[in-house]
């Protein structure tokens, strides 16, 4: 049995909204696009890459497709070269024919969770709303955060109204970069447990 990973580039108040470009994601007059850039430093790159180079398929909601499919199907360099290679699933109601080479489309976050059926790791990125819906569908196996120190005050959060109540247990060490940024890595450790505080 595989699992899901979803990789989420993530601020300090817990923005995940655009972070690779300005033009990326401006829903909602979001105006700090391209934040992740100035945070980052080779190791943290280095570390994304190695995640991207485990991937066996790649997961993504609508949203996200749009932006990946618009961009990496034109990248040669071993990041596209690997998202270009693995197949593609978009979780969509409304998209009947996807652009993107080696891409289907499945209904939602249940079929979504039998892809670790037929593949070790399948990866996902950005696709917050997607997140939230595998997360309730019980069928996310890792929440793997990258955390950047930048508050923008504005944007998409994973974390809103309407988070289902769980409990996460840390899968790996954390990982720190030099200008600032962590790597999270959780997984489901069952309900929320509640007691008073020792003295």
């Amino acid at each position: 049995m595989g699992i899901i990973v979803a990789n989420l580039f993530m601020t300090l108040d817990g923005v995940y909204q655009a972070p690779g470009g300005r033009e990326e994601d401006t829903e909602g007059g979001f105006d700090y696009g391209g934040w992740q850039a100035p945070v980052s430093d080779d190791a943290a790159g280095a570390a994304i890459g190695a995640e991207i180079a485990r991937i066996d398929a790649l997961l993504l909601g609508r949203k996200t497709y749009d932006i990946f499919a618009a961009y990496w199907p034109n990248q040669s360099d071993d990041i596209g070269a690997t998202l270009n290679r693995v197949p593609k699933f978009v979780v969509s109601r409304t998209l009947t024919d996807p652009d993107w080479a080696g891409t289907a489309v499945l209904p939602d976050a249940a079929a979504a969770g039998r892809l670790r059926e037929e593949y070790d790791q399948v990866h996902m990125f950005g696709s917050g709303v997607l997140i939230r819906s595998l997360l309730e569908a019980d069928v996310l196996d890792r929440l793997h955060l990258w955390l950047y120190p930048v508050t923008l005050g504005q944007g998409k959060r994973l974390f809103d109204a309407g988070t289902i109540p769980a409990t996460f247990r840390l899968a790996e060490p954390a990982r720190s970069f030099p200008k600032g940024a962590v790597s999270l890595v959780y997984e489901r450790a069952g309900a929320v447990e509640t007691r008073e505080m020792g003295a």
